[in-house]
């Protein structure tokens, strides 16, 4: 069997996808979408060698766009079999794939608008969406799905976001039984709202992200009491927060923390606004997946906080409201996407304000390379939005214990038990230097080499 790593390969995070095939049958696991500066967006098309009509399943670890963008784009070109992922994955990738085919068809009518001599089409369009929710299949964790000819699939928590997980494939081959892992995204092991991720028992081959394989998070009560500290000065001195966030998980996150804040009274609530239209929907959904939250977020519900809470933040959807927010005056704070600003209305919520040295503004996830949401955290004094020069006078804070992605040693421990049976370990989803450095541990520990694949590049078992 051959299975092809067709994106998040080569030192890239995004784009996560691998295709899976046998003497008898062709699956996918993932189909993100490439995000970061133009050189890597140019890469979202069909993968290679996906026949979307020679595709027996599509299975999903969890909603992120970089794991569901090019969705849209097999279904355009035929897909039409099962996509597997639980309840929540689909209600949330719903969402974020509509949005996104809303974008790809204004981007497209935007460069048409400019050059009109290249005719350029969008990628996929809304209507390419339509048969998504029909082709859904719910699973259930732990629970075995024959997906295709000689392979049965497991799912497993991951621990990263609502819905979230891993994926274990047994695959009957020529008489003999493999058992494959795709580990997703793993979140950290004490990640609030949602649960930990679970450790899979064994594999002979494992794909594993390594997003933060070279290091670990700050304790994450270290995290929020610096969180504390940036909120409480910029209330001191009347400024703006700015926090670009995903949508669907980072949000809710941020909102459960700042309603904790406010209900403790460690701080006196200020205006919070949550300027993502997608960010109110998913939140909704957070809403109808009570039983998918850890104890410690069902035992704050229990007391009245939840993560969108309409005692303490109000709720932007119209871009005339979002334009208001402009002429606010601090303290407030404005959530809004993408969160790796390099779209959406956080763009233009950072054009007006990093102007001014009292905006505050907070990094609370991954910022991949190329992308504006890097170069503030990188120290740039000028950026580009819009195509007009903006100077850097806001202070930006990054704070990395607030990812959702595991740190090495919870890397390494959601590997512990697999690495004892000794699997072929193939490193995904990460930069070089996080890769290189996950792979010196696994092999210190382990005594395993783990494969670094480029774009395209086969694993054979």
């Amino acid at each position: 069997m051959k299975i092809k790593v067709v994106g998040a390969a080569g030192g890239e995070v995004t784009g996560s996808a691998y295709l899976v095939e046998t003497a008898n049958a062709k699956v996918m696991i993932d189909a993100g979408m490439f995000q970061g500066g133009k050189a890597t967006e140019e890469k979202n098309k069909l993968p290679e060698g996906a026949d979307p009509h020679s595709l027996d399943a599509l299975l999903l670890t969890h909603a992120h766009l970089d794991h569901t963008g090019r969705v849209p784009l097999l279904l355009r070109h035929g897909y039409r079999n099962a996509i597997y992922a639980t309840s929540a994955t689909l209600d949330l990738a719903e969402i974020v794939l509509k949005d996104s085919a809303k974008i790809q068809a204004q981007d497209a009518v935007r460069k048409n608008r400019y050059y009109p001599e290249k005719h350029i089409e969008a990628l996929y369009t809304p209507e390419d969406m339509v048969s998504f929710r029909s082709l859904g299949k719910n699973i259930e964790l732990h629970q075995s799905y024959q997906i295709a000819d000689g392979i049965t699939a497991r799912f497993y928590e991951a621990g990263h976001m609502l819905g979230s997980t891993s994926i274990e494939l047994t695959i009957q081959e020529k008489g003999s039984s493999k058992v494959i892992v795709f580990s997703g995204d793993l979140g950290p092991y004490e990640q609030p709202i949602v649960r930990s991720f679970e450790q899979l028992p064994c594999a002979d081959l494992v794909f594993l992200e390594s997003t933060y394989g070279n290091r670990n998070h700050r304790p994450y009560s270290e995290t929020i009491e610096q969180f504390e500290q940036i909120i409480q000065k910029a209330v001191e001195q009347q400024g703006k927060i700015l926090i670009p966030a995903f949508a669907i998980g980072r949000t809710q996150q941020i909102l459960y923390h700042l309603a904790i804040l406010f209900f403790q009274k460690k701080i006196s609530p200020f205006p919070v606004f949550v300027d993502s239209p997608m960010a109110i929907e998913a939140g909704k959904i957070f809403a109808h997946h009570p039983d998918l939250f850890d104890e410690e977020a069902t035992d704050w519900k229990n007391q009245g906080v939840i993560p969108l809470d309409r005692t303490w933040f109000k709720f932007i959807t119209s871009v005339e409201e979002s334009k208001q927010l402009n002429d606010l005056k601090g303290p407030c704070a404005i959530l809004a996407g993408a969160g790796m600003c390099n779209g959406g209305r956080i763009q233009y919520h950072l054009k007006f304000n990093l102007p001014h040295p009292t905006t505050q503004v907070l990094m609370v996830g991954y910022q991949g390379y190329g992308s504006l949401g890097r170069q503030l955290v990188d120290g740039a004094k000028h950026v580009k939005i819009h195509g007009q020069t903006i100077d850097v006078h806001a202070t930006t804070h990054t704070l990395n214990g607030l990812s959702a992605h595991a740190g090495q040693n919870d890397l390494l421990k959601w590997f512990t038990s697999m690495g004892m049976t000794k699997p072929k370990v193939v490193l995904t989803h990460g930069e070089n230097p996080q890769r290189e450095a996950l792979a010196s541990e696994i092999e210190k520990n382990y005594n395993l080499k783990p494969l670094l694949p480029q774009l395209n590049e086969v694993v054979e078992i």
